[in-house]
C-alpha cells in the first residue's frame, strides 16, 4: 500500500494534536512547518519537516515555504490522469490538508504597522487551501479547528465522503475570500483610499444564527464585519435573555443610533426600527419617563436605549412603568441594574462597549438589493448651517427643541418628521410621522400621534417640503417652528406659508433621508 500523507500547517493549534494523532494511527505521514511542527512533536507524533520532504530549505525569511512543485503536484494531481506523471517526478499524493492562515485581522485591530500587517499577509497557506479545495474529489481540507473531529471520524471509519470533502471545499473557498476582503480592506483603509473608490469585498464573519428571519419562514444570521471596532454591535456584550432576533438587531441598531445622537442622559424607545419616544433631561429615569409618556403603546414590546450607564433607580423606574420592553441596551449597567434586571429573565440585557459615544460605525453602509449591493458612506457629523428663513427668529427654548428633534428625525424612516418639546431640564419628543409616501401625510400622522398638546411644539422634517400644505397643516395645529433642509423650488412659499402663521423655519441645507 502507497505511504499516505496530510500536509498539516496552521495558525490556530487548537484541536491540532489530537487531529494530528488519528492520523498517524490511520496510516499518515504528517507533513508539517514551524511552529505546527513543533506542537506535533511536543504531543510525541512523528513529523516530518516539508523542507526535508522537498530537499529545498525555507528562504527569503520564511516568506517561501510550501510553495514547491513536490507539495502543489501532490495536492492538485488527479489520481487516475496524473499517476504515470507523479510516479516519474517522484510526487507522493497528499490527500489530507489541515491549514488556517497568518492571524492579519486579529494583528491589524490590535494597532498593527504597515510593515507588520505585510508580514501577516499568508501566502503558501492560502494557495495550499485553495489548491486543496479545488482538487476536493480526492483532497480533503480543513480549515476550521470545529471540523476535526468529524474529519477525524470519516478517516477511523476508513475515509472521507465526497460530500464531506465537498463541504469542507466550500467552507474553504469562502475562508480565502474572506481572508482577501479583510485584507484588502485593509490596506485600502491604511493607505487613505477612498472607501467606494474599487471594487469592494465584504470581509464577513458569521457570529451568530437567529431563529428566523423577519418572518417565520425566512432563516437569518448575524455576520460581523471584519472590522470589529468603534460603533459596531458585534462587540456588544449579552448579559441575559433569550438569543437575539433579525428583529431585535435591526431594532438594536435603530435604537443606539438616535440615542447616541446626543451627550446628556437621553433615553429612546424604539419600534420597527424608528422612534417611539425619545427624549433628553438631567438623569437617565428622567429621560426613560418623559421617552415612553411619548407614545406609550408603541413602546410595549420594542426596544429601550440608554446613552449612559444604567443603575438601579434607572431600573427602578422601568419596572414601576410596567412595560413590556424585548431588550434593554446601554453603554454599561451598575451590579445594582444588573441584579435587579436578573428576575426578568426573557429580558435580553445588552451592554455596548464603554467607548461606543465616541466611536464611528466601521466600513460602509450596505445594503442588499437583488442582485448586489448598495454600498454607501454613513450618514454621519453633517454640520448644519442654522439659517433662520423667516423674520422671526426661534428662541431660546424653540432652538433647544429644534437642535433636538434634528438630531431625532435623522434616524427615522423617511418621509420623516417629528415633533418636539423642550424646557429649562430637557426635550422630548411628542409624534412621530414615519416612512409616508408624501410628506404632508407624515406631518399629519405625527400630529395624530402627539401624546401632548400639539400647540407650542417645533417640527423637524428630515427633507425640504416640496409644497406649503405640510407648513399649513402643522401651523394649524399650533406648531410654532419648524426645521428642514431647504432646497425646494418652492420655498419661497414655504417661507410664506410660515410667516402667515408666525412660524418661524430654520434651513440646515443638509437633508437625511433614511429609507
Amino acid at each position: 500500500m502507497a505511504q499516505k500523507y496530510a500536509l498539516l500547517s496552521t495558525s490556530d493549534k487548537t484541536g491540532l494534536a489530537d487531529f494530528g494523532r488519528t492520523l498517524v494511527e490511520a496510516g499518515y505521514t504528517l507533513l508539517s512547518t514551524g511552529g505546527t511542527g513543533r506542537v506535533l512533536t511536543q504531543a510525541g507524533l512523528p513529523v516530518t519537516k516539508v523542507a526535508d520532504y522537498t530537499g529545498a530549505g525555507e528562504i527569503m525569511n520564511g516568506r517561501v515555504k510550501t510553495l514547491h512543485p513536490k507539495i502543489h503536484g501532490g495536492i492538485l494531481g488527479d489520481r487516475e490522469k496524473h499517476a504515470a506523471q507523479a510516479a516519474e517526478l517522484s510526487i507522493p499524493w497528499i490527500d489530507v490538508v489541515a491549514v488556517n492562515l497568518y492571524p492579519f485581522e486579529s494583528v491589524t485591530t490590535s494597532g498593527a504597522d504597515l510593515a507588520t500587517a505585510v508580514e501577516n499577509i499568508d501566502i503558501g497557506g492560502p494557495t495550499m487551501v485553495r489548491a486543496s479545495a479545488k482538487n476536493h474529489k480526492h483532497v480533503t481540507i480543513v480549515t476550521d479547528p470545529i471540523d476535526y473531529a468529524r474529519v477525524a471520524e470519516a478517516i477511523t471509519a476508513g475515509g472521507t465522503t465526497f460530500e464531506l470533502r465537498q463541504e469542507l471545499a466550500v467552507k474553504a473557498f469562502r475562508h480565502t475570500a474572506r481572508y482577501d476582503a479583510v485584507i484588502s480592506g485593509w490596506l485600502a483603509h491604511n493607505a487613505g483610499f477612498g472607501k467606494l473608490r474599487a471594487e469592494m469585498g465584504l470581509g464577513l464573519r458569521k457570529l451568530q444564527d437567529c431563529r428566523y428571519g423577519e418572518n417565520p419562514h425566512q432563516l437569518a444570521a448575524f455576520y460581523a464585519d471584519s472590522d470589529m471596532t468603534g460603533r459596531s454591535l458585534a462587540r456588544a456584550v449579552q448579559h441575559q435573555g433569550k438569543q437575539l432576533s433579525f428583529n431585535n438587531i435591526a431594532d438594536l441598531d435603530g435604537a443606539v443610533r438616535i440615542v447616541f445622537e446626543y451627550k446628556r442622559p437621553a433615553c429612546a424607545s424604539i419600534k420597527h426600527m424608528n422612534p417611539a419616544g425619545c427624549a433628553v433631561a438631567e438623569t437617565l429615569p428622567e429621560a426613560f419617563t418623559a421617552a415612553l409618556a411619548g407614545d406609550p403603546i408603541s413602546a410595549f414590546g420594542g426596544i429601550v436605549a440608554f446613552n449612559h450607564t444604567v443603575d438601579g433607580d434607572t431600573v427602578r423606574t422601568l419596572k414601576m412603568s410596567k412595560t413590556f420592553f424585548e431588550v434593554v441596551v446601554a453603554p454599561g449597567f451598575t451590579a445594582d441594574a444588573l441584579e435587579k434586571l436578573a428576575p426578568r429573565k426573557k429580558l435580553r440585557v445588552i451592554q455596548l462597549p464603554a467607548d461606543w459615544s465616541d466611536g464611528v460605525p466601521p466600513g460602509t453602509d450596505a445594503r442588499r438589493v437583488q442582485g448586489g449591493w448598495l454600498l454607501q458612506d454613513w450618514d454621519l457629523g453633517t454640520d448644519i448651517t442654522w439659517n433662520v428663513s423667516t423674520g422671526r427668529a426661534p428662541t431660546a427654548e424653540e432652538e433647544r427643541a429644534l437642535r433636538f428633534a434634528w438630531a431625532a428625525c435623522r434616524n427615522v424612516k423617511s418621509n420623516a418628521i417629528v415633533l418636539a418639546r423642550a424646557d429649562q431640564n430637557g426635550a422630548s419628543l411628542n409624534g412621530v410621522g414615519a416612512g409616508q409616501m408624501s410628506r404632508v401625510d407624515s406631518v399629519k400622522l405625527a400630529i395624530s400621534k402627539a401624546t401632548r398638546e400639539v400647540a407650542g411644539s417645533v417640527l423637524a422634517s428630515d427633507a425640504f417640503f416640496p409644497f406649503a400644505d405640510g407648513i399649513e397643516a402643522a401651523a394649524e395645529a399650533g406648531v410654532t417652528a419648524i426645521i428642514q433642509p431647504g432646497g425646494s423650488i418652492r420655498d419661497e412659499e414655504t417661507i410664506a406659508a410660515a410667516e402667515k402663521y408666525g412660524v418661524t423655519m430654520v434651513f440646515t441645507g443638509a437633508r437625511h433621508f433614511r429609507h
